[in-house]
This record gives C-alpha cells, sequence and structure tokens, in this order.
C-alpha cells in the first residue's frame, strides 16, 4: 500500500526530527506531542498493513510505545514503564505465536538476553531503593527481546530492533541519579537505539507477516 509506505516516511522523519526539539522553545504540549508521533505513526503504519490478529498485534505493541512516550513526559518514570511493560507483555505474545524452531544455541542466545539485560539493570541504578522494581520492568522487556530472538520474524530486523530497545533501556538506568551523564551524546544514543530499534520491529514483523500471507 503507497499510503501506507508514506505514513512510514513520516513516521522516521517524526522520530529522527524530534531531537531538534531539544533545541527549539516549544510549549510542553507540543514537545509531549513530537516525541510521541513517530510510533504513533508506526503503529499507523502497522495498522494498515494489518491482515491477520498478528498484524493488530503488532499495531498495538507501538500504540503501548507511543503512549509510554508520552506519558513519561507527562506522568513520570513509573506510570510511562507501565506502558511500555504492557507493550513488552503484548509484544511477546506476538512472537510465541510465531516461534521459529530453535536449537539450543538459539536458546542460549534468549537465555543470555534474559539474564544479561536483567542483571544489567539491576546493577546499574546508583539508587538501589529502586533496583528490584527496574530489574523487574527489565526482566519483561528482556523477555521480550529473548521471543524475538526465537521468533520467525527477520532477525538483522526484529531482533535486533528489540535489542536496540533494551540497550536504549540500560542506558537510561546507566544515566539516572547520575548528572555527570545527562549529556548530549547519551540523550541521543538513548532516543536514537530506542526509535529506530521501533521501526526495526514494525518493519521486519509487517515484511514477515507479509511474506506467509503470500
Amino acid at each position: 500500500m503507497r499510503f501506507a509506505v508514506w505514513v512510514l516516511a513520516a513516521a522516521v522523519l517524526a522520530g529522527c526530527s524530534y531531537v531538534a526539539g531539544w533545541f527549539l522553545p516549544i510549549p510542553a504540549w507540543a514537545n509531549v506531542a513530537w516525541k510521541g508521533a513517530g510510533v504513533s505513526l508506526l503503529a499507523v503504519y502497522a495498522a494498515l498493513n494489518a491482515r491477520s490478529l498478528d498484524g493488530w498485534l503488532l499495531a498495538a505493541v507501538l500504540a503501548f510505545g507511543a503512549l509510554g512516550d508520552m506519558l513519561l513526559e507527562t506522568h513520570g518514570l513509573i506510570v510511562g514503564a507501565l506502558a511500555f511493560l504492557a507493550g513488552h507483555i503484548t509484544a511477546t505474545g506476538l512472537y510465541l505465536r510465531n516461534r521459529r524452531t530453535a536449537g539450543a544455541g538459539d536458546w542460549g542466545v534468549a537465555g543470555g538476553i534474559v539474564i544479561g539485560v536483567t542483571v544489567a539493570a539491576y546493577l546499574l541504578p546508583p539508587e538501589r531503593a529502586g533496583a528490584g522494581l527496574i530489574a523487574l520492568y527489565a526482566l519483561g522487556l528482556s523477555i521480550m527481546a529473548a521471543t524475538a530472538w526465537l521468533s520467525r520474524f527477520p532477525r538483522p530486523l526484529v531482533a535486533a530492533g528489540a535489542l536496540m530497545f533494551a540497550v536504549s533501556d540500560l542506558l537510561i538506568f546507566l544515566r539516572t541519579g547520575r548528572p555527570a551523564l545527562d549529556i548530549l551524546p547519551i540523550g541521543l544514543a538513548v532516543w536514537g537505539l530506542y526509535f529506530a530499534g521501533q521501526a526495526l520491529i514494525a518493519v521486519g514483523v509487517v515484511r514477515g507477516l507479509r511474506a506467509r500471507q503470500g
């Protein structure tokens, strides 16, 4: 669908240009809308391509991501994280519905993702009081990434995108509570890895579903 391609292009433009808003004197509501626009449009792209329950699950995953983007700005870290966690749970269901025949090596990589991401998330925050909750969120994140690896969707797109999402969140945990790390390069890495990851997931799942539907 040509319109869907234009929506995807608009999503990429919105996601990439959002960084420019960091340097512009724009109202808070405009910043929130700009931040949510990229992944919201990815959700529209997924919905336009949906031909089955799996396609609509992808649209829901991305909608939860867009909601999380905006809630982080309006309601804080915990509420935003809950929206993202809902997206991770939905994505896990999508990937489990589309499992590949996995060997021992695949399961080893998946287990390494779960353990590595969860342990790193627990160890990174300097404020230890909230480390347990962060690790609990990271467990959901890591299971999402691990099941993306075990899915039949193209790994260079979907699994890579899920891992980029995970690394972006780990950078957030590293930066939180450390003012010296609240610098532009890390902020760019957080947003760039996150949005690129979401875009790769969207395109990869759509392509994978389209290939199987003929």
